[in-house]
């Protein structure tokens, strides 16, 4: 297990038509979240050796629109420790824009990614949990 202030973790994911939940194949904000809390998890694995629990985001920003065919780097890091308590923060973004315009496959990767959501947030680990 590794060391708690400064630790990161990052995934990248495809969003796919599935993901689209309103017109133009736009993706709810809440999938963002949903990938804050699979890095949060790592986060925690890495750390105390158990998947613990998000007790809840102090702030969230949804700040550009992410569609179905985006690519999606979601990262976060521990910001600092308590004796269970973790805060941590996350960012997304978008690394490859789909590009429906130009045609059902074509896509850009992105020379600058575009941040689209940033949060920050509490997560647990009971005491009886810790493996560290």
């Amino acid at each position: 297990m590794e060391t708690g202030k400064d630790l990161t973790s990052v995934i990248r994911v495809r969003m796919s038509s599935s993901d689209a939940h309103y017109g133009g194949d736009l993706v709810d904000g809440a999938r963002m979240l949903e990938l804050f809390g699979d890095v949060a998890t790592e986060l925690l694995i890495r750390l105390d050796g158990d998947e613990g629990l998000f007790a809840g985001y102090d702030s969230v920003e949804f700040l550009a629109p992410v569609r179905a065919g985006d690519y999606i780097e979601a990262s976060g890091r521990i910001e600092s420790t308590g004796n269970t308590s973790r805060k941590m923060s996350f960012e997304a973004r978008k690394v490859v824009a789909a590009r429906p315009d130009i045609g059902p496959s074509a896509a850009d990767a992105l020379a600058e990614p575009i941040v689209v959501c940033r949060a920050s947030g509490t997560c647990v680990t009971p005491r009886k949990k810790k493996r560290t």
